[in-house]
């Protein structure tokens, strides 16, 4: 599926500048769950970046190649991060919020306040009877939020987030000390090879213990691994 700005230009007859919102990480058994943000405005270029699509149908290579021309495209694209603490301390959901308004609060710190978002899924996770942390819920009150299902490969704003925030949490990974993990190869999933060597090393600080980790692991309670 090639992504088109029709809802976004939709949204632009009415907000001077709309966000794409997505997150990458959520259903990984280490390291952060994070969520990029991707702003257009009413003077953005009509035609988007050649190639552009969902993070998850492109290559590594390609990804890391689409990164300085969606940030010559879009008005400003920034990253959010919760840390493996953090959700298993407030869950996934409220990670997922934090992330978000660590992402939209570094857009207001460059003057960039978005009136609309669009937002991948059939969930507003953004809406506002959710958000009990009065800083997440200054960062993340919008006037509108247009729900899309598959928005980050029909919706070229929501792609260029998920680009951006699939790379930087990819490097964040990438970057991390590994005593036999294989963060580079599995960037935190659950993939046998990254399960066995959990077993075999026990789990480190990048593990979210909510979890569910293989049996013997110390973790306490347990999500199911997604």
């Amino acid at each position: 599926m090639i992504p088109t700005r029709a809802v976004e230009r939709g949204l632009l007859t009415r907000h001077h500048w709309v966000v794409g919102i997505d997150e990458v990480g959520r259903g990984a058994v280490a390291g952060p769950v994070s969520v990029g943000a991707a702003v257009v405005g009413r003077t953005t270029r009509r035609t988007f970046p050649p190639g552009l699509r969902d993070s998850k149908l492109l290559t590594p290579e390609a990804r890391e190649q689409l990164c300085a021309p969606i940030r010559a495209w879009a008005v400003a694209t920034t990253v959010g991060h919760a840390s493996p603490a953090e959700i298993d301390s407030a869950g996934i959901m409220s990670a997922l919020r934090l992330a978000a308004a660590r992402a939209v609060r570094q857009l207001h710190q460059q003057g960039i306040v978005p009136t609309a978002a669009i937002l991948d899924g059939n969930h507003n996770w953004l809406a506002a009877d959710l958000l009990d942390d009065p800083v997440v819920r200054d960062s993340l009150t919008f006037e509108e939020v247009v729900l899309a299902v598959k928005a980050d490969a029909s919706c070229a704003v929501v792609a260029a987030a998920s680009v951006v925030a699939k790379v930087e949490r990819d490097g964040l990974m990438c970057a991390l000390p590994d005593p036999g993990y294989g963060w580079v190869q599995n960037k935190g999933y659950a993939v046998a090879a990254h399960l066995d060597a959990i077993t075999r090393l026990g789990a480190c600080e990048q593990h979210r213990r909510s979890w569910r980790l293989p049996p013997g692991v110390d973790a306490p309670g347990g999500m199911m691994v997604q």
